[in-house]
C-alpha cells in the first residue's frame, strides 16, 4: 500500500514572515484613509483609529502565537476553533472563510489589480464587456467585462502555480512581497521629503483633532462632529476600514503543517509580521498629511489617496507609478490569500466536513483540489452584480462580493473574539498541554483585545445594523451544512487532522 503523502515543512521564518506581510499589504493601505478621513474629520483621529488598528493587530498575533505554537497544524484558525468550543465552531468559522472572507477577498483583490491595470491597458475597463448586465430581478445582475475577465484570470493563473508545489508559492510570495513592501516604503520617504508641502502640514498639524470638511455619517444623523459619543462611534465604524486592511495577518496560521520549526516561527512571524506592516501603514498616512490638506484627502477621486500622494511627489507621473505598485501589491497579496486559504478547507475536508477531494495532496503535496474549488469559487464571485439606480434614474453596477465583504466584517470580528477567547478556555480544559510560547501580556493583553473589538462589534450592530446583520445569516448557513456534511459513523469530526499532527 502507498504511503499517503504528507504536507512539506518548506516555510522557513523569512517565508512565514513574508506571507503574514504579503497577505496583510493589498489595496486597502492605498485608498481606505480617504473614507476614514469622512467617519472621522481630523488629522489626529485618521492617525489614531490607524494606531488602535495597529494595536488591535498587534494584540490578536501576540495571542495567536500561543495556539499556532500549541496547535501547530494544517487549519489555524479552524482547529483553534474546533478545539476550544466544538468541531460546529470551527466548521462555522471555516464555512464562513470559504464563503466569503478568504474568496470575497480575493475577489476583490483580482478586480482590484484589472482596474489599476486599466489605468495602463485602457481595454481592460469594468464597463467594456464580453457580456453586458443581465438583470436577475430588480437588485442583481450578472455580467462579464473585461475587467473581470482579467480578475477571474488573475486568480486561475495564481492558483494553478500554486497547484506547483509549495516551493512555487513561496518564491512568488518572497518576490512580491519584498516590492511591495520596498514600494510603500518609498512612497513614505519620499512623501516625507520631496512632497513635504509646508501649507498642508500647517493646516493638519497645527489642529489635530478638530473635526472639518465633508463628514459621513456613521449612524442615523450621527456624525463625528455632533458629540463625543459621535465620535467614538465614528472611530468605531471607521475601524471596518482599517482592520479590514490590516486584516489576513492569522492566514499564516493555516499554514502551520507547512512551517518549518512552528514552535518558534510561527509565533515570530506573526509579530514580525504585523509589526512591519503597521509601522509602514500608520508612516504612510503621516505622508498622506505632510502631502496633502485633509480636505484633500476627504475629497480625492476615488479615493486614491496614495496616487493623489504620488502626483504631489512626482507631478503627472505619480498616478502611473502607483498604478504600477499597485499591480504588485494585489498580485502579491493574492498569491498569499490563495496559497493559505486553500490550507483551511484542506483542514476540514480532513476532519470530513468538507468535499473528500480537498483532503488529498498532489504530487507536489500540496492540497491542489482545495486550491481549485477555491479558485473556481473565488472567481464565480466576480460575476454577480448589484443594481444602484442614481440620480436621474440611471443605473450603475457594483459587485456583489463588496457586499458580501462588508457584512461579514462583524462576523470575522466574532471569531476574532472566540479565538481569542479560546486562549482562556484552553488553558482550563488543557493546563498540561506544551506551551511553547505564551501569549503575550496574558490574561490583560488578550481580555483587551476581546473588550475593544467587544466595542468596537457593538458599535456595528447598534449603529450599521443594515450591513451587519446579513454577515450574521451568512455564519447560521453554515448551521444545517454541517450536520448534512459531518460523518455519519467512524471518528468524530476533528480526529482526522488531529491524527496528522
Amino acid at each position: 500500500m502507498p504511503q499517503e503523502q504528507q504536507l512539506v515543512r518548506g516555510l522557513g521564518l523569512l517565508d512565514s514572515t513574508m506571507l503574514v506581510a504579503g497577505s496583510m499589504i493589498g489595496s486597502g493601505i492605498f485608498i481606505v484613509s480617504a473614507d476614514i478621513a469622512r467617519q472621522v474629520g481630523a488629522p489626529g483621529w485618521l492617525l489614531a483609529v490607524w494606531i488602535i488598528t495597529g494595536l488591535l493587530t498587534l494584540m490578536g498575533a501576540l495571542s495567536y502565537g500561543e495556539l499556532a505554537a500549541m496547535m501547530p497544524q494544517a487549519g489555524g484558525q479552524y482547529v483553534y476553533l474546533r478545539e476550544a468550543y466544538s468541531p460546529l465552531w470551527g466548521f462555522l468559522y471555516g464555512w464562513t472563510l470559504f464563503l466569503v472572507i478568504q474568496t470575497g477577498t480575493i475577489a476583490a483583490v483580482g478586480v482590484g489589480f484589472a482596474r489599476y491595470l486599466g489605468a495602463l491597458w485602457p481595454a481592460i475597463s469594468e464597463t467594456n464587456y464580453f457580456i453586458a448586465p443581465v438583470a436577475l430581478g430588480s437588485r442583481y445582475a450578472i455580467s462579464l467585462s473585461t475587467a473581470q475577465m482579467m480578475g477571474i484570470a488573475m486568480i486561475l493563473f495564481l492558483t494553478w502555480m500554486n497547484t506547483r508545489g509549495l516551493r512555487t508559492g513561496k518564491l512568488v510570495q518572497n518576490v512580491f512581497t519584498v516590492a511591495k513592501i520596498g514600494a510603500l516604503l518609498g512612497l513614505i520617504l519620499l512623501g516625507l521629503t520631496l512632497g513635504w508641502n509646508a501649507e498642508a502640514v500647517a493646516a493638519n498639524f497645527s489642529d489635530l483633532w478638530t473635526p472639518r470638511g465633508t463628514l459621513q455619517e456613521v449612524g442615523p444623523g450621527i456624525t463625528a462632529m455632533v458629540s463625543s459619543f459621535g465620535l467614538l462611534v465614528a472611530i468605531c465604524v471607521a475601524q471596518t476600514n482599517s482592520l479590514f486592511s490590516a486584516d489576513a495577518w492569522n492566514n499564516v496560521t493555516f499554514t502551520a503543517g507547512e512551517v518549518k520549526d512552528p514552535r518558534r516561527n510561527l509565533p515570530l512571524s506573526l509579530a514580525l509580521g504585523t509589526g512591519i506592516v503597521i509601522g509602514l501603514y500608520v508612516l504612510a498616512n503621516v505622508a498622506y498629511l505632510v502631502t496633502l490638506p485633509f480636505e484633500a484627502i476627504q475629497q480625492v477621486p476615488g479615493d486614491r489617496v496614495a496616487a493623489a500622494t504620488a502626483d504631489v511627489i512626482l507631478p503627472g507621473a505619480g498616478g502611473i507609478i502607483m498604478a504600477l505598485v499597485f499591480l504588485v501589491s494585489t498580485f502579491g497579496c493574492n498569491n498569499g490569500l490563495i496559497l493559505s486559504g486553500a490550507r483551511a478547507s484542506y483542514a476540514m475536508a480532513r476532519d470530513r466536513l468538507f468535499f473528500r477531494a480537498v483532503s488529498t495532496l498532489n504530487r507536489h503535496q500540496v492540497p491542489a483540489w482545495g486550491l481549485i474549488v477555491q479558485g473556481l469559487w473565488a472567481s464565480f464571485l466576480i460575476l454577480p452584480r448589484t443594481i444602484k439606480q442614481g440620480e436621474g434614474g440611471a443605473i450603475t453596477y457594483g459587485n456583489l462580493y463588496g457586499d458580501l465583504l462588508t457584512y461579514v466584517i462583524s462576523a470575522a470580528l466574532i471569531f476574532y473574539i472566540l479565538t481569542m477567547s479560546g486562549i482562556f478556555v484552553l488553558r482550563r480544559k488543557r493546563p498540561d498541554a506544551d506551551r511553547p510560547y505564551r501569549a503575550f501580556g496574558y490574561p490583560a493583553v488578550p481580555l483587551l483585545y476581546i473588550l475593544c473589538a467587544g466595542v468596537i462589534l457593538a458599535a456595528l450592530l447598534r449603529y450599521q445594523t443594515a450591513v451587519t446583520w446579513p454577515g450574521l445569516l451568512i455564519i447560521l448557513t453554515g448551521v444545517p451544512v454541517y450536520f448534512l456534511w459531518r460523518a455519519p459513523s467512524g471518528l468524530p469530526a476533528g480526529l482526522e487532522s488531529e491524527r496528522q499532527a
